[in-house]
């Protein structure tokens, strides 16, 4: 089971508040507090739609581009060991370290 749910590019993850008895949301990937709940599954999906819409739309309306939820750059610091391992090991597969990575990010996401 998945508590994952998307819409035109946009993805939340949906919990249970089980005081007040609602399925509720919030846009993940963007500084925008985006927000939706309802009682059902069915009423969910259509509040996680119209709160995409509906910021779409606000955006439109004021000027603002929307934000995407990622760019696909991504920065981050390893040990010197780990990026020696990584540039050898990508070398060796004939892939630029970028390639490489990129695959063995999809593979421990998908494992």
């Amino acid at each position: 089971m998945t508590n994952i749910i998307t819409y035109k590019g946009y993805a939340a993850r949906v919990e249970y508040d089980d005081e007040d008895g609602i399925l509720f949301g919030q846009i993940a990937g963007i500084r925008d507090g985006v927000g939706f709940h309802a009682e059902s599954v069915e009423e969910l999906r259509t509040a996680f739609h119209e709160a995409v819409d509906d910021y779409l739309a606000t955006c439109a309306t004021i000027g603002k581009e929307p934000q995407k939820p990622y760019s696909g750059k991504m920065m981050f610091r390893v040990s010197p060991e780990i990026h020696r391992k990584a540039a050898i090991a990508a070398e060796l597969a004939g892939k630029s370290l970028n390639q490489w990575a990129e695959e063995a990010l999809s593979k421990a996401i998908h494992s």
